[in-house]
C-alpha cells in the first residue's frame, strides 16, 4: 500500500484540520455511490484507512516511526454497519449544509473495559555465526508499564475516577445533523473522557493520569540456531502494558544477519570458493578450508576440474526448530594456472604433453589444464 500521507495528498507535518479537509475531499471523489470507475471502491477504502490511522495521535506516532508494521493490525476500515458511522460519512458529503464533523469510524463508544497494550517492534542485528548456532542476547527496550504509584488507576492516592459530566458516564455523545434529506443523529466517543465514561479529577503526579509510565528495561532473549534475516521472534507480554487492567502486548524482534567475508548462505546450505594450483588439481591433495565450525580438511581428488563443486556433508546451517539436522557446505574449486614457467618446469610439462599425444589424443594443447600453458 502507498504511504498514507501520499494517499491523502498531505505533508507529514499536516495538522488535524488539514487531514480532515483532505479526507473529506477525497471521500467525495471516490465514494462508490458516486464514482463508478474501476478501482474507486478500493481507493475509497485505502483513503478511509489512511485517515483513521493519521487522525489518531497515538496510531499516527506509531505509523511515523514504524510504518504499517507498527500498527499491529489495530487500525481498520470505518464500520459502516452502525448508524454513527453512516451518519458521519453522510455528513462528510453534505457538510456544506451545517453540522459538525467527526472522523471515520466515529460511531459507537470506545470500549470502557480493559484494553490490551500495543505490540512493539525491536530490530536486532546478529553476526553470521550467532545466526547459525544461536546465542542468548541482551537487549534494552523502552515500553509502557503500569504506573507503580497509582497501580494503573491514573488517580492520586485516596481518590479515583469519577463519572464524566459531559456524557453522564455513557462514554458517547449524540449530535443531530439536519440535511435536505432529513435529520440524522451522529453517535461519537465523548471528547472529554475519550469514550471511557470516566474522568480523573485528581490525576497521579507520576503518570499524569494515564496509569502508565515509560520505562527502560533489559531483556535476555534466546536467538535459536538457524535464524536468517527477516526472522521474527515473539517475546510474550513484553510490549506496552494494557490500560484499565488489560493484558500487555507482545514484543516482536526482527532479525538482520550480518554477511560473512568468505561464506555465503543459501537456506540451510553454505557456499564458498577455494583456489588450488594446477598440480593439486591434477595429482590431488588434502587442504584446509574455512567453515562455520572452523578449519576443516577437504580432499581434492586427482583430476579435479576447474569449477567442480565438492561437498562437506553436515557442515551447513542447522534447520530452524531442528538443530540436529544441518545442511551442507558446498565448495567451488578454482584452479590457478601459472603465468610463467622456468625451463625445468616447461621441459617436464612438454614431456607430459608429448606423452599425452603419443597416447592418441589429438590437439593436446587446446584442452584441459594444458590449454592455458600451450594454447
Amino acid at each position: 500500500m502507498a504511504d498514507y500521507y501520499d494517499l491523502l495528498g498531505v505533508s507529514r507535518d499536516a495538522d488535524a484540520d488539514t487531514l480532515k479537509r483532505a479526507y473529506r475531499r477525497l471521500a467525495r471523489q471516490y465514494h462508490p455511490d458516486i464514482n463508478k470507475e474501476p478501482g474507486a471502491e478500493d481507493k475509497f477504502k485505502e483513503i478511509g484507512r489512511a485517515y483513521e490511522v493519521l487522525s489518531d495521535p497515538q496510531t499516527r506516532a506509531r505509523y511515523d516511526q514504524f510504518g504499517e508494521a507498527g500498527l499491529g493490525g489495530a487500525a481498520g476500515m470505518p464500520d459502516m454497519g452502525d448508524m454513527g458511522g453512516f451518519a458521519d460519512l453522510f455528513e462528510t458529503f453534505f457538510s456544506g449544509f451545517g453540522g459538525g464533523m467527526g472522523g471515520p469510524g466515529g460511531g459507537g463508544a470506545r470500549r470502557r473495559g480493559p484494553r490490551q497494550g500495543d505490540d512493539l517492534r525491536f530490530d536486532l542485528t546478529v553476526s553470521f555465526s550467532d545466526a547459525v548456532f544461536g546465542k542468548e542476547k541482551e537487549i534494552q527496550i523502552r515500553h509502557l508499564e503500569t504506573c507503580s504509584t497509582c497501580s494503573g488507576s491514573g488517580a492520586k492516592s485516596g481518590s479515583g475516577p469519577t463519572s464524566c459530566g459531559t456524557c453522564g458516564g455513557a462514554g458517547q455523545v449524540r449530535r443531530a445533523t439536519r440535511t435536505p434529506f432529513g435529520s440524522f443523529t451522529q453517535v461519537a466517543p465523548c471528547p472529554t473522557c475519550e469514550g471511557s465514561g470516566q474522568v480523573i479529577a485528581d490525576p497521579c503526579n507520576a503518570c499524569g493520569g494515564q496509569g502508565l509510565q515509560q520505562v527502560r528495561k533489559k531483556l535476555r532473549i534466546n536467538i535459536p540456531a538457524g535464524v536468517d534475516s527477516g526472522t521474527r521472534l515473539r517475546v510474550a507480554n513484553e510490549g506496552n502494558a494494557g490500560q484499565r487492567g488489560g493484558p500487555p502486548g507482545d514484543l516482536y524482534v526482527f532479525l538482520t544477519v550480518q554477511s560473512h567475508p568468505h561464506l555465503r548462505r543459501d537456506g540451510i546450505n553454505i557456499h564458498s570458493e577455494v583456489t588450488v594450483n594446477y598440480l593439486q588439481a591434477i595429482l590431488g591433495d588434502t587442504i584446509e578450508v574455512e567453515t562455520v565450525d572452523g578449519d576443516e580438511q577437504l580432499e581434492i581428488p586427482a583430476g579435479t576440474q576447474p569449477g567442480a563443486v565438492l561437498t562437506l556433508s553436515g557442515k551447513g546451517v542447522p534447520k530452524l526448530g531442528n538443530p540436529v539436522a544441518r545442511g551442507n557446505h558446498q565448495i567451488a574449486i578454482k584452479v590457478q594456472l601459472p603465468t610463467k614457467l622456468n625451463r625445468e618446469e616447461k621441459e617436464l610439462l612438454e614431456q607430459l604433453a608429448g606423452h599425452h599425444t603419443a597416447k592418441g589424443h589429438k590437439h593436446p594443447h587446446k584442452s584441459g589444464l594444458f590449454g592455458g600453458l600451450f594454447g
